[in-house]
């Protein structure tokens, strides 16, 4: 695959008529080289980073080598046609099977792309495991990245595209290192951490846009996975596909300030891992922040850790039409729906959930209950609680041991809600907690507006809490039978007794007072399966025909 990857960007540069350069660049060479043959190749990284690259030009390294220190391309310009490609070579003395590696130990980034527009960065291992205090122009460097994309400059900056690159080991400080016990409790980290992929745009007046990341390994690095932070939704147009996040210390996936995002058929396991002293140990596997049109399907969240949030996937705050749907979240200490303040026509649909939220407050050091369902008006320390409004639930499939109590918590600030067609297998206890981000909500009466809450399926009447402040119309009570579920086989998630479930979906309308629904609509042409579903709904997340 990697080697047909390369051709076809040889084909694309001979047939678009643009005269490429390919520099080599081997650990034999010489940095005074020209480069452009492979028996005479560049040395170092540092030699490839001073060349002055045009569009459809390449730097390619030699496969099996490690390359110490940093790729920088500053200010580079490819174009659609003709991106400028960082990859591996295969031939020649001395080259293995294996990508390239570049080892960025004691450097800010393994791979810098600044101010830069369509760039291709695919078949590398990077990884940068400490290395002590590295200077920059005088100042210290407090992070440490795989592969940094930014900008400070203004402009619009576009085309960046990471494919099937295996980021592992990135640390800031080195082995030993132990964080302080208060630092978890922060709500990103203060201290100096080493991320997999970041994205930042900082910078008033500039825009990036058009980033894909692809069949990407991010793993075992203290901090984040991947993670775009643009401000006033400054990075547009994002897409994470097929990648595998791993043993991240904080999230597996985050994105703030993003404005329309596709991220599918990712699997992120145990974020927010602890099993190294030099990692954050709190996470998500995948969260938004003051983002907005957002598609998340298709994905596998599990085994998210931490001591507050690690939810499978979760919405923080100030967010628009952010869409969960078709995804599988299962085991994740935080709970599987979490939804923040002031985000506004979010949904939470045909997922399935398995034995998420089993947190307990208080144990092994827990500052909030995981919840299988939570509704947050948290916009931030100090500030009044608002939202969110107009939140749809609606056929997703949950499933919860007898060991483990589900909990549920809606703020009082909540307004307008949707709660449908939805399977709660809740073999145990389930109790109804307080909100608890930082500070509990103040409990009291139910001031929840416009509530849509009907027709879902229960295992049992207390499967839903007594003493929540919203009750179910139309409440369900059956159980469905399955056989020995597994997440990695979710055909076995059709219930054999089909007829509890099949055909007796409502068609999912409107929250009163809203009029837009959900931007994309609130019909879904199929199921988590990709079945199609016509007109016939059923209740839960696959569709029986």
């Amino acid at each position: 695959m990697k080697q047909r990857l390369i051709l076809s960007l040889i084909i694309i540069l001979y047939h678009s008529g643009i005269s490429a350069t390919t520099y080599y660049v081997h650990p034999s060479g010489n940095d005074n080289n020209s480069g452009t043959s492979i028996l005479m190749p560049l040395k170092s990284l540092q030699g490839a980073s001073s060349l002055k690259l045009q569009a459809g030009d390449s730097i390619l390294l030699a496969a099996g080598q490690v390359f110490p220190g940093t790729l920088q391309l500053n200010s580079v310009r490819g174009t659609p046609e003709a991106p400028i490609v960082i990859s591996t070579y295969r031939k020649g003395p001395s080259t293995g099977l294996e990508s390239a590696e570049i080892n960025a130990r004691g450097q800010a980034n393994g791979v810098l792309i600044l101010n830069s527009s369509h760039v291709k960065l695919c078949d590398i291992r990077i990884q940068a495991d400490g290395g002590g205090l590295a200077q920059k122009e005088g100042s210290p460097i407090d992070m440490r990245c795989g592969v940094l994309i930014t900008v400070n400059q203004e402009g619009i900056y576009e085309g960046i595209e990471l494919e099937e690159l295996c980021i592992a080991n990135v640390f800031f400080e080195d082995v030993g290192f132990q964080r302080g016990a208060k630092e978890v409790r922060t709500a990103n980290g203060t201290q100096r951490y080493g991320w997999g992929i970041r994205v930042i745009n900082r910078t008033q007046e500039a825009l990036i846009k058009d980033i894909s990341i692809r069949n990407c390994q991010v793993e075992n690095v203290a901090h984040t996975g991947i993670k775009f932070t643009g401000r006033n939704r400054s990075i547009h147009s994002v897409q994470v596909e097929n990648c595998e996040v791993r043993y991240t210390g904080g999230p597996g996936i985050q994105m703030s300030g993003v404005k329309d995002g596709r991220i599918r058929q990712n699997l992120v396991s145990h974020s927010g891992s602890k099993d190294d002293s030099r990692k954050w140990g709190r996470g998500s596997g995948l969260w938004t922040w003051g983002s907005a049109d957002v598609i998340i399907e298709h994905n596998r969240f599990e085994w998210a850790n931490g001591p507050g949030d690690s939810a499978g996937c979760h919405i923080d705050f100030n967010c628009e039409n952010i869409i969960v749907q078709y995804n599988i979240s299962q085991n994740n200490a935080g709970g599987f729906c979490e939804i923040l303040g002031n985000n506004h026509n979010c949904a939470y649909r045909y997922n399935i959930s398995y034995n998420d939220g089993y947190r307990v407050k208080g144990k092994d050091g827990a500052f909030q209950e995981g919840k299988i369902f939570w509704l947050s008006g948290y916009v931030g320390r100090k500030k009044k609680r608002t939202g969110p409004f107009n939140s749809y639930f609606y056929n997703n499939t949950i499933v919860v041991d007898s060991g483990i109590v589900a909990k549920f918590a809606i703020d009082r600030a909540a307004d307008g809600l949707l709660i449908m067609n939805n399977i709660f297998y809740i073999q145990g206890k389930s109790n109804w907690v307080l909100g608890d981000q930082y500070r509990p909500d103040e409990g009291g009466s139910n001031e929840i507006r416009r509530v849509v809450f009907t027709n879902n399926l229960f295992l049992h009447p207390e499967a839903w809490p007594e003493e929540a402040w919203i009750q179910p119309n139309g409440k369900v009570i059956a159980a469905p039978v399955w056989p020995r579920l597994a997440v990695e086989d979710i055909y076995r998630w059709v219930p054999q007794n089909s007829q509890l479930v099949k055909a007796q979906g409502l068609p999912i309308p409107k929250i009163p007072g809203d009029s837009i629904g959900l931007k994309v609509g609130l019909t879904v042409p199929h199921d988590i399966l990709g079945q199609a579903i016509g007109e016939s709904l059923g209740i839960g997340a696959i569709h029986i025909p």
